[in-house]
């Protein structure tokens, strides 16, 4: 974080990809190559108005 932005640069960035987040008990998760264990991740939540409920 710099300044209250958030910054990549393009030589930090391993892969981008999109996973949909689903139930996990009482929780969410989302799923990850098991090749990227142990790594340092970010997760960023988009805002979305027309979300779906997660209770159904």
């Amino acid at each position: 974080m710099e300044g209250g932005k958030f910054v990549l640069s393009d030589d930090q960035v391993e892969i981008v990809y999109e996973e949909k987040v689903t139930r996990f008990g009482h929780g969410a998760k989302i799923g990850c190559p098991r090749k990227y264990l142990g790594r340092r991740v970010y997760v960023v939540v988009l805002r979305d108005d027309e979300h779906e409920e997660a209770d159904g």
